[in-house]
């Protein structure tokens, strides 16, 4: 994979599949004397859609190019399309409860650069990650939640969103459902990781219902939220193999690991502009 620079930039798109889109895109960049680092595309024969991701440069700004690119983008009658310099950092919120092994994974792989997002607020309905979000200066706001003050409380989190300018919203392990109005709000913002046991072993202490039934593999899910709980479009999955001699806690430790492995991967992919909505599927160009 070419390695970015200042002057890179990053074309998504998604539009009806035809033939000539491919020769359209390059074409414009050609044109424009821009080199193409890197170019992935999927033609979907389902849903007859086409899917794009080109990282090109060098051009210190793309400005001249606007009205090109209008163009191509009514001429394709693109459902996505997003232009963006390399150089640019994702704003993101992510949003914790009691359980911090994702958020602590999360906040380290930024401090050294494995994320490419600014985290400028950390939400919660509890307040024992306040000592950690102050340790990376990140503001921290404590936002406990019950049936009768969930509507005042999402208002709340809306608010932050636009004050602080979010681009994406991270579950990392936030243990409340969203209503269906802030998943609308936010439709195709919100990253959640949990437990692939699902649909099996719901409510409390997954690892231990699985345990008691001496499963044979964990893992985890990262996902888009919908309004549909734990059904949004999935973007990663990964297992790992358990057996017999296992406790429950150790379930509980090789469970942790994998679920901030994937929701790690799944926040990289889309600060890089690697996934693409398919309706209720993702493209994930990795």
């Amino acid at each position: 994979m070419p390695l970015p620079n200042g002057n890179d930039h990053i074309l998504t798109l998604s539009c009806p599949d035809k033939p000539g889109i491919v020769h359209a895109v390059t074409g414009l960049l050609a044109q424009n004397n821009l080199n193409i680092l890197d170019l992935q595309q999927f033609s979907d024969p389902s849903s007859q859609k086409f899917f794009m991701r080109v990282h090109f440069g060098p051009a210190e700004t793309t400005s001249h190019l606007t009205d090109s690119f209008t163009k191509l983008n009514q001429d394709l009658k693109c459902e996505k399309f997003n232009l963006r310099p390399v150089s640019q950092k994702p704003r993101v919120m992510i949003m914790v409860s009691k359980i911090g092994h994702c958020l602590n994974d999360l906040l380290f792989r930024v401090r050294t650069g494995q994320l490419h997002i600014e985290v400028p607020v950390i939400v919660s309905n509890h307040p024992e990650f306040k000592d950690l979000a102050a340790s990376y200066n990140i503001a921290f706001h404590y936002l406990p939640v019950t049936k009768d003050t969930k509507e005042q409380q999402e208002i709340a989190i809306l608010d932050l969103i636009r004050e602080n300018k979010c681009d994406l919203v991270i579950l990392a392990r936030y243990m409340q459902v969203l209503s269906p109005k802030l998943c609308s709000e936010m439709s195709g913002r919100i990253i959640n990781i949990h437990h692939s046991f699902l649909p099996s072993f719901k409510g409390a202490k997954p690892y231990h219902q699985a345990y008691d039934r001496g499963v044979k593999i964990i893992g985890a899910t990262a996902h888009f939220v919908t309004a549909d709980l734990d059904e949004g479009p999935i973007i990663e999955q990964r297992v790992t193999r358990v057996d017999h001699s296992m406790s429950a806690k150790e379930l509980v430790d090789e469970g942790s690991n994998v679920e901030s492995q994937v929701l790690a991967a799944a926040v990289k992919w889309w600060s890089e502009d690697r996934l693409l909505l398919n309706e209720a599927k993702t493209v994930v160009f990795n």
